[in-house]
């Protein structure tokens, strides 16, 4: 966690030359950050180094975000080239630690939560890719293209597709409607932040936004693959969001449909940073992950996608089975 040897130069021109860098944080991708300090001023450096990221999309729908009135950070400064970014500092209170602090609060948090995502969901969608069959299908081939290997396991991929080729219709053809879809919107990217709008909740890392179906903002919030949701809590929030959303009938289908989808998404995801990037930790993640994989197969909806797991991958192969090979 080295700043670039381009941020001195890069923070002068910004007017902040007198500051001092220290790490933040890093995350799955190669996005690096930094917090930034002078005096009583603070800021966080964005490092998204090309050809490996590339800032623009972020800088657009924090925008964006702005635009429409919700808490995205405020872009101080930008260096395309370099792919160097000064951005608002929203502080550390994450909605992780402040329920690991305070556990009594859940159901208010995630409300507040809830209430910002379904505001999102009242506006026209940012102009953004689609969310569509194309994208669905080569995320949930992560899963058969990192996991089964890993595992030593072979599946019948054209089976695998056909199946999510049966179950995505209900996804594509409801009559919900298209909206931004932030796609990491979760408790390690929710910050809690001393502001009257946006239900006092900073957002980050929606780089990724497509345009899509409104169930898989809440999928993410409440299927967490870092933090366990109570069963209880994600019921709760999915009643009160259809209170104040009114979504269609066939909305229960589609979160269970986009739950599956990304919950298998994330355990080749996951696998690929232990396999490929050499990030261990998050293998620690993968009973979760399975677990709600298993609870969203168990909806009729997901009938076809379900038989092909319980054909392709039984359940000794699941939720610890990569820590033994891992081991091995």
């Amino acid at each position: 966690m080295i700043p670039p040897a381009t941020t001195p130069d890069f923070l002068a021109k910004a007017g902040w030359g007198d500051a001092a860098v220290v790490p933040l944080a890093g995350d799955a991708s190669f996005r690096r950050y930094f917090r930034v300090l002078d005096g009583g001023r603070r800021a966080v450096l964005m490092d998204a180094p090309p050809p490996h990221e590339d800032p623009r999309p972020f800088i657009a729908i924090a925008e964006h975000l702005t635009a429409d009135g919700f808490a995205a950070p405020r872009i101080l400064a930008r260096d395309l080239e370099q792919g160097l970014v000064l951005i608002e500092d929203f502080g550390d209170l994450r909605i992780k630690e402040h329920l690991e602090a305070d556990p009594a609060d859940e159901l208010a948090v995630y409300g507040r939560a809830v209430d910002l995502i379904a505001d999102l969901h009242r506006l026209p969608p940012a102009d953004l890719p689609a969310y569509d069959r194309a994208v669905y299908q080569r995320e949930v081939g992560l899963l058969t293209q990192w996991y089964c290997p890993a595992i030593d396991l072979p599946v019948d991929v054209d089976a695998y597709i056909a199946a999510w080729d049966a179950v995505l219709p209900l996804v594509e053809g409801s009559a919900s409607p298209t909206v931004t879809v932030l796609r990491d919107y979760h408790a390690e990217n929710i910050m809690l932040i001393d502001r009257a709008e946006s239900h006092g909740l900073g957002l980050l890392d929606f780089q990724d936004a497509l345009a899509g179906h409104p169930a898989y903002d809440l999928v993410s919030l409440l299927q967490d693959a870092r933090r366990d949701v109570p069963v209880e809590v994600e019921a709760a929030m999915l009643a009160h969001y259809k209170a104040i959303a009114s979504p269609p009938g066939d909305f229960d289908a589609a979160y269970a449909v986009l739950g599956a989808q990304r919950n298998a998404k994330i355990i080749g995801i996951f696998t690929r940073l232990w396999k490929r990037d050499g990030k261990p930790r998050y293998l620690s993640f993968l009973p979760r992950m399975w677990g709600l994989l298993e609870r969203d197969l168990a909806h009729p909806a997901l009938a076809p996608v379900a038989e092909w797991f319980a054909v392709n991958i039984p359940a000794d192969k699941r939720h610890d089975a990569l820590k033994e090979f891992a081991a091995a």
